[in-house]
């Protein structure tokens, strides 16, 4: 309102003399007169239609029942269920696809065995040397001993042609403590991302660590059974079987593979470079999985040979593939 008043005062009649000199100038003011004139009957007429449209639902009566509020509230989202009203857990709900991601589809022939729960332990698999390619068997396994820890996250770079490129390195362990653990690396922009794929790929690479004694067999097993070494780089390391009670004589970064492996007792020496972190996990890891590959006298007894999983259970793989 304040800018047509200013408008207005800014119109002024035009001296005599000037409306004497044409009668087209005159025209004009005519003209410009009467086109202010009616946008201020424009302005008057929006302003007293837009009250009148403000004022009107508070003087409607509310409708019964709680109908009409709910249909309100949807908005324009009430074609596609507006805030989970129209679908419950669908796609336009609160917490649709939650449900959807967090149950597991295995797409293996071994993935649907363990979640039918044919197979009920990682050491039916590690008998056929059958190769787990999807993390969730791991999880639905061992999920409740489960553990993992991060190692280590160290920045990386690549030289490029726009410049330096950095991305994050993580080194991820995981083991439960009873003979099962994994080591993954994983390279990403963000750490989460790096931690989180070095997790998927620990548990893909998951081993079984032998245990045995150090002397009289009594109790559980509590040591290696046997010498080892491993290397990685420049790192060189040694694990050598120990009295009970002894414990882990290791330095910090091997004593928590040792300890995610479920070794209690046990010697060791280094070589090389250990420093270098990275190194000394995979060392340490490779040693511990060599435990398997040598069979000592008392393991030397006859092997009933028994058919794979694959062939025990077809009638069941079979099956759920024509249901799908």
């Amino acid at each position: 309102y304040i800018l047509t008043m200013f408008f207005f005062l800014m119109i002024r009649r035009p001296p005599r003399s000037t409306q004497s000199r044409s009668s087209a100038a005159s025209d004009v003011y005519k003209r410009q007169v009467v086109s202010t004139q009616s946008t201020w009957g424009i302005i008057k007429s929006l302003k007293f239609t837009h009250m009148a449209e403000v004022q009107a639902p508070a003087q409607a009566p509310a409708p019964a029942g709680g109908e009409g509020q709910q249909r309100e509230r949807g908005g324009f989202g009430e074609r596609r269920g507006g805030r989970g009203g129209g679908r419950p857990g669908g796609p336009g709900g609160r917490g649709g696809r939650r449900r959807d991601e967090d149950e597991w589809e295995p797409v293996t022939r071994l993935g649907r065995l363990v979640k039918a729960g044919r197979i009920k332990t990682l050491e039916e698999i590690f008998l056929y040397s059958i190769p787990i390619k999807e993390p969730q068997i791991v999880d639905h396994i061992i999920k409740e001993n489960l553990k993992e820890e991060t190692m280590k996250v160290a920045p990386v770079q690549k030289a490029t042609q726009a410049g330096q490129r950095t991305r994050f390195k993580a080194v991820v362990l995981i083991g439960d403590g009873n003979g099962h653990m994994g080591l993954g690396t994983k390279c990403a922009k963000e750490v989460q991302i790096a931690v989180k794929g070095a997790t998927m790929n620990a548990k893909l690479n998951t081993v079984p660590i032998r245990r045995g004694y150090w002397g009289n067999k009594i109790g559980k097993p509590h040591t290696i059974p046997i010498k080892v070494k491993g290397k990685s780089g420049s790192v060189r390391i040694r694990l050598v079987p120990a009295p009970r009670g002894t414990g882990l004589v290791a330095s910090p970064t091997p004593k928590k593979v040792l300890q995610l492996a479920g070794i209690q007792d046990c010697y060791s020496s280094t070589e090389g470079n250990t420093k270098t972190k990275e190194n000394t996990l995979k060392a340490t890891f490779e040693a511990l999985s060599k435990t398997y590959r040598f069979l000592t006298p008392d393991l030397w007894g006859k092997v009933e040979a028994t058919p794979l999983p694959f062939e025990e259970y077809a009638d069941f793989l079979r099956g759920e593939k024509k249901s799908k």
